[in-house]
């Protein structure tokens, strides 16, 4: 299904999926999906799994000059994509980070809000994964986690199993998790 579990697709696939979300994007903003999300002016939020960068421009718009935000991926095609958007829209408050899928240079308690949209169903390692999402998220803040190409009951029950994160809220798009659980692991713990 879809690459599930296969953590890094092909640069072939990546470019495919950029070509689709460019095309789409055309037609539907992106902007919208993160409309639900809340995300307020001085934040700082983490796109996980940033892809073409979608996502960043609208999220740098909504968190402003006094927040942050990191664009994590774990393919260099993306870290090349989000640093050609913060020179194409001079966003000066957005982070591009490469990362192994299981940890990042990102301090413990950091976001305010993590999201990881349509990515999560290429985790081959979910309890991991959603441990490092838990080290980088303050206790108050929250995640949004779409299934991707899975069903909804296997990613409820990555999340459960990670004991990590607590569903407190579902739509049809995604479940907002909260951190629970959470002790100051070092990158190495992990």
């Amino acid at each position: 299904m879809c690459g599930n579990e296969m953590d890094r697709m092909p640069d072939w696939a990546f470019k495919m999926m950029a070509f689709m979300f460019n095309l789409s994007d055309k037609f539907k903003s992106p902007d919208k999906k993160l409309n639900p999300f809340n995300i307020q002016k001085g934040q700082t939020v983490v796109d996980w799994g940033c892809g073409t960068g979608r996502f960043l421009k609208p999220a740098s718009e909504l968190t402003g000059e006094s927040g942050s935000v990191y664009a994590v991926d774990i393919h260099e095609l993306a870290i090349d994509s989000a640093n050609r958007i913060i020179i194409k829209y001079n966003l000066k408050n957005v982070h591009p980070i490469i990362t192994d899928g299981k940890s990042v240079n990102i301090p413990p308690q950091t976001a305010d809000l993590v999201y990881a949209l349509d990515m999560f169903h290429m985790v081959s390692d979910a309890k991991s994964f959603l441990k490092e999402l838990n080290r980088i998220t303050k206790s108050e803040g929250v995640l949004y986690l779409e299934d991707g190409h899975q069903p909804r009951e296997l990613a409820k029950s990555k999340v459960s199993d990670s004991g990590c994160w607590e569903i407190i809220e579902e739509t049809k798009s995604y479940m907002k998790c909260k951190p629970k659980n959470q002790t100051m692991l070092t990158i190495s713990e992990l």
